[in-house]
């Protein structure tokens, strides 16, 4: 290590610098000696970007806030650094040099030598240029699979960690509501138990690797109204406690995460920054939750500015830090001087300020970052010569070639068809007709959080820094003797209908249309999904369902693909396209993964984690809905999905018989024990999904119609059949009873299994005897699944 980044040490070793000491006296020996300006200064962040020619971070000047003066700052300490690697393009190694120097220059200009903690965005991949591209979170829902989710996480986290990044800002738990809403891409599904898994699977894979993981946003964003980015949202107590929080309590309890993000809404009138119930009565009195809780960007600025609940921005702090906020994020605004002057004048307790300082300090001892050994230097610089920076520009690879095998399990895994005439797989087509949008539109697989689309797109003039083959590039190398004519017909949202005819005109002289149509992600408008782009419907932006239109009416078979991120209505497309293959943001080997599908080179073994509408115009509607949500004669407006919640064909069939339940009855407290067998009675290897749904006719609340309880997938060879195996906690039957209780009442149950939830295949009834029963957060929240072959097959 150069000298310009050395840490001075002093040879008697401070209590709080000392390993040997538990972490919560090191850390009560350094709040007794801070001064107030110390404390405080460790409850923020500096939005920051890296250094392309390896010098310290620059502060970010964001339209939101005024800039920072670094060197006013620093010797009182800083608790973050905000994205040092996801704000502007810079080479990885660079970037990691970057970032030491600059954790240098903040440890010797703070009396106690305390680094910043770094945090980066990871929703799809960490988000830094050159890192891989992930699927979007939809599409981790999609694969029904946590544990190719967790072996993701894992290696972003390697990756974040290499050079210098202890905090990830993921993943997003929030559940889907409303389709409209353009944050839908950045969620795992519209059900709460398969985002609780997903996303507890992701959690463990990024903790796994030294990462904090963030929970996010907590809780209620995804209910907005109208599906309007930060609207107000209308949630009753049950509905928060048995569809939002639920995928929270999950990761809490069972993935080990480090970090909580509040939401930037309110429930009736309080907002989640300023909720102690929320925060600290739900969160950690009675999860037991550890970790900090961070602001969303700008949040706790927001109690002022949109909430209208303090009056200056040391009221905002105030609030925050009572409610149980640990750190302002992304920068310093409210817990500045602002909050050192309430705290001097006795408005805010400086207790609050200790409680908070002391999370964040016992991370940081528990990241090691008080140790005395404690080195600015990454593990990917280690033992580097760090004389000349330039020379190291493309030495830290962060999509090597591991981490594109695992985004291309992902992307095929979570491919999903829709419908199939027996078009697919095509079998070697002469004739190709590529038509629509995103036909040769390399960014069409990215989602508004990947680094091309969130950063790369302000800075035109530096390479995307990964390879994004189109799906034009993918279908060539799958069918090289395919004449393969391109057409453009429409952009994705621009309403220009003058390319049509040329599009027809091509479908009529193929074989076979693949009409590739969708989204362009974004941020707040600038595209059809993503953060702050909500859709007024969901018809397919622009044009393009009158493109589709056209060219279901050329004669030609027409394979709908679709790369969005959100599902749509595809109105006479549904029942009348050879075949549909969705796709939600499949990351850069997404078309690997599409062309495979469309060869037959892999078999689809996707699900859908949100249902595809029958009509653009029924919102809000989810799977989860109770009786008066269903279609009826008293309303003209039907919101039956044209594909339901689960939803996925594959090229093979299977067989589903034998269903036992080895007990009718059980008591409140007890368990089903239950099998089926599965067959594959198809000619191809394929996955099968199992997805067991809850129906309970009769209870003393409003319950929907069906939710999922557990899922398993099952793969099988041809004529191969398995025997699965469930055990069904009573507990999974619980609910949120009209005193605010969670209950599991005694009664008649249907236990469906279902290939999704339009498709039951076996029901068995059950019933729970006995007294009504209280349940908690330390309930059972889930079935087992074991699995065996049948012998003789």
């Amino acid at each position: 290590m150069t000298a310009d980044v050395a840490v001075e040490t002093t040879p008697e070793i401070p209590l709080w610098n000392d390993p040997n000491h538990p972490v919560a006296t090191r850390v009560d020996a350094l709040v007794a000696a801070m001064t107030l300006e110390e404390k405080i200064a460790q409850l923020y962040g500096v939005w920051v970007g890296a250094s392309d020619q390896g010098g310290e971070v620059a502060p970010h000047q964001h339209d939101m806030e005024e800039a920072v003066d670094l060197e006013a700052l620093l010797p009182t300490g800083l608790g973050q650094l905000t994205r040092p690697f996801g704000t502007v393009p810079v080479d990885p190694a660079l970037g990691a040099v970057s970032l030491m120097r600059s954790q240098a220059r903040i440890t010797s200009a703070n009396r106690f030598g305390i680094p910043a903690l770094a945090h980066d965005e990871c929703l799809a991949g960490f988000a830094a240029w050159g890192a891989t591209a992930y699927p979007v979170p939809l599409s981790w829902g999609a694969t029904f699979d946590p544990d190719a989710v967790r072996r993701m996480a894992a290696a972003i986290g390697r990756d974040m960690r290499s050079v210098g990044v202890h905090q990830g800002l993921a993943p997003v738990l929030d559940v889907v509501r409303d389709a409209r809403w353009g944050r839908v891409e950045e969620t795992i599904g519209e059900d709460p138990y398969l985002v609780g898994t997903i996303g507890t699977a992701y959690v463990r894979g990024l903790e796994s690797a030294g990462i904090v993981a963030t929970l996010k946003h907590f809780v209620g964003y995804s209910a907005s109204r109208a599906g309007r980015n930060l609207a107000p949202s209308s949630v009753g107590a049950r509905e928060r406690a048995d569809v939002l929080l639920p995928p929270f309590e999950m990761a809490v309890r069972e993935g080990g995460t480090r970090s909580v993000m509040h939401a930037y809404t309110d429930m009736d009138g309080v907002p989640a920054a300023a909720d102690e119930t929320l925060l600290t009565g739900l969160l950690r009195d009675t999860w037991g939750f550890e970790g900090t809780v961070v602001a969303d960007y700008f949040g706790i600025a927001f109690l002022k500015t949109l909430h209208g609940i303090a009056a200056d921005w040391a009221d905002a702090a105030g609030a925050a830090l009572h409610a149980g906020v640990d750190v302002e994020l992304p920068t310093v605004k409210t817990f500045g001087a602002p909050l050192v002057e309430a705290v001097t004048e006795g408005r805010v307790p400086e207790a609050l300020v200790d409680r908070a300082l002391r999370r964040v300090l016992g991370q940081k001892a528990e990241l090691g970052l008080l140790d005395p050994d404690w080195s600015p230097v990454p593990p990917a610089l280690d033992g580097v010569d760090l004389s000349d920076p330039e020379a190291l520009r493309g030495r830290i690879d962060l999509d090597r070639p591991e981490n594109r095998e695992l985004a291309r399990e992902i992307a095929e895994k979570a491919v999903v068809l829709l419908t199939n005439d027996g078009t697919l797989p095509l079998a070697r087509p002469r004739r190709i007709a590529l038509v629509g949008p995103n036909a040769t539109e390399a960014t069409a697989v990215l989602g508004c959080y990947s680094f091309p689309r969130h950063v790369g797109v302000r800075h035109p003039e530096v390479p995307v820094g990964i390879d994004l083959p189109t799906l034009y590039d993918t279908l060539t190398a799958e069918f090289p003797d395919a004449d393969i004519t391109v057409a453009r017909g429409t952009g994705v949202d621009d309403g220009e209908v003058s390319g049509i005819g040329e599009a027809v005109d091509a479908a009529r002289g193929a074989d076979v249309v693949v009409a590739v149509l969708g989204d362009r992600a974004g941020l707040f408008g600038r595209g059809t999904s993503g953060e702050g782009c909500d859709a007024e419907s969901l018809t397919l932006p622009g044009a393009q369902q009158q493109l589709l239109d056209a060219l279901l009416d050329s004669g030609t078979p027409v394979v709908t693909v679709l790369l969005a991120g959100r599902p749509y209505a595809l109105g006479r497309a549904t029942a009348e396209s050879a075949a549909i293959v969705q796709s939600f943001f499949p990351g850069e080997e997404g078309t690997a993964a599409l062309a495979g599908v469309l060869s037959g080179r892999t078999s689809p073994t996707g699900r859908l984690p949100v249902s595809v509408p029958g009509s653009a115009g029924a919102q809000p509607t989810t799977y989860l809905g109770a009786r008066l949500a269903q279609a009826s004669e008293v309303s003209n407006i039907d919101p039956t999905p044209a594909f339901g919640f689960g939803h996925g064909l594959t090229y093979t069939t299977f067989a589903w018989s034998d269903l036992v339940a080895h007990a009718e009855e059980a008591p409140t407290d007890g368990a089903f024990a239950l099998e089926l067998t599965v067959r594959n009675t198809g000619e191809r290897h394929g996955t099968e999904v199992v997805q067991l749904y809850l129906h309970d006719p009769v209870a003393s609340v409003v319950q929907p119609v069906q939710r999922l309880i557990g899922y398993t997938r099952v793969p099988l060879a041809p004529g191969e059949a398995r025997r699965v195996h469930v055990e069904v906690p009573a507990d999974l039957a619980s609910f949120t009873g009209r005193d605010g209780r969670r209950i599991v009442e005694p009664g008649d149950l249907e236990l469906r299994f279902a290939a999704s939830s339009t498709e039951p295949r076996l029901t068995a009834t059950v019933a729970l005897t006995g007294a009504e029963r209280q349940v908690d957060h330390t309930r059972r929240l889930h079935a087992v699944f074991t699995q065996e072959a049948v012998e003789g097959v």
